[in-house]
C-alpha cells in the first residue's frame, strides 16, 4: 500500500512526523485531501484551521490546530509547516473556551484570535 511521508511542524517543534494514507489541509482556496501519488503542490494554509492526518498504522486520525503557514507535496512527501499548531489532545479546552471569549470581546480587533481559539476548540472535537 503506498503511503505519505508527513511532519507537521511548528517553531517550537515537531508535533507528528510519520508514515500516512491521507492528509487534509485547509487552504486560503478551500479544503484539500492529500493522498499518496498527489501531483506536486505548494499551499498556504488557512490562519485559524484544522489539519486532519490519517496514520498509515491504523492509530486514530491525528487533528490538530494551526495557525498560518504553508505546505507542500512532492514524491509523496507532506510538509505541514506552521506558524503555530496544536495537536488535539494537547488542548486545554477551558483555556480555549476562555482564550475564545476574550476575542469575542475584542471585536473585530480580535478577529484572528478567534479563528483560532474556534480552531483549537475544532481540533478537539468541540463545535465552537
Amino acid at each position: 500500500m503506498a503511503t505519505l511521508k508527513v511532519g507537521l511542524v511548528s517553531p517550537e517543534r515537531e508535533l507528528w512526523s510519520g508514515e500516512a494514507k491521507m492528509v487534509v489541509a485547509q487552504t486560503i482556496e478551500g479544503s484539500l485531501g492529500i493522498l499518496p501519488g498527489h501531483a506536486p503542490v505548494l499551499g498556504v494554509l488557512l490562519d485559524g484551521s484544522v489539519v486532519k492526518i490519517e496514520p498509515a498504522n491504523g492509530d486514530a486520525m491525528v487533528t490538530a490546530m494551526v495557525g498560518s503557514g504553508f505546505f507542500s507535496v512532492a514524491n509523496d512527501q507532506v510538509s505541514i509547516l506552521a506558524e503555530q499548531a496544536e495537536v488535539s489532545d494537547e488542548i486545554d479546552v477551558p483555556a480555549a473556551r476562555a482564550a475564545l471569549e476574550d476575542a469575542l470581546a475584542a471585536g473585530d480587533e480580535g478577529a484572528t484570535l478567534e479563528r483560532r481559539a474556534r480552531a483549537r476548540l475544532r481540533a478537539a472535537g468541540i463545535e465552537a
